[in-house]
């Protein structure tokens, strides 16, 4: 594989080939509702915001899963 022409683009490169964090498996998908607001707070940001998988380390079933039950709580103003 050749290398990148310049400095930025290697760096760029290595950002977006990063390996994901060791899976957590301490999140069992029973636990997981919109009537949980501290599990679910995990999950989010300060400000609000989604965090991604890469930064979670679940699974891409528990992160959908997770994300549809933040959206829930949101829309009965459990969640801010």
């Amino acid at each position: 594989m050749p290398e990148p022409k310049t400095k930025e683009r290697l760096i760029s490169f290595r950002k977006n080939n990063r390996r994901m964090p060791r899976r957590r498996m301490d999140v069992p998908l029973v636990r997981i509702t919109f009537m949980d607001p501290e599990f679910l707070a995990r999950f989010t940001s300060e400000t609000g915001k989604i965090l991604p998988r890469r930064t979670t380390g679940v699974s891409a079933k528990i992160h959908r899963k997770v994300t549809r039950e933040i959206k829930r709580a949101r829309a009965v103003n459990i969640l801010p």
